[in-house]
């Protein structure tokens, strides 16, 4: 069972995310940047905010499961995008809630200059409640 609670507001704007996560006590953790790499270290869909943000969910999935969690066990995401266009940050917001659904957690979506590797466009990091 998820130590999360995801929290709207009574007095902010619906925009139909959690604006807040609240972890029951316990071990947490905190992500360095998840980059949208292969098992090779290779760049995936160089170039493309969709395919390098499911591919950052992915190899964040693989992360968690390595600790016993979920995404479910989210509490806090900040995706990177490394393009020129507010909409590029609405496209990878849409891949995010295409992956995540119900288990989006608060986010918050940056716009960057440039990011680690060539062809990278987005990278994401986090912060979870590991099961108790």
């Amino acid at each position: 069972m998820t130590r999360i609670t995801l929290n709207g507001s009574s007095v902010l704007h619906n925009g139909g995310f959690p604006y807040s996560a609240t972890v029951s006590a316990g071990p947490l953790l905190f992500t360095a940047g998840i980059s949208p790499l292969d098992e090779e270290g290779v760049v995936v869909a160089a170039n493309d905010v969709v395919g390098q943000t499911r591919r950052c969910l992915e190899n964040l999935s693989a992360l968690l499961a390595e600790r016993g969690a979920t995404p479910a066990d989210l509490a806090k995401l900040t995706i990177y995008v490394a393009e020129h266009l507010q909409a590029d940050l609405a496209v990878a917001w849409d891949a995010v809630v295409a992956e995540l659904g119900e288990s989006v957690p608060p986010a918050m979506m940056v716009g960057v200059t440039v990011l680690p590797y060539d062809e990278q466009v987005v990278e994401i990091d986090a912060v979870a409640a590991l099961p108790a």
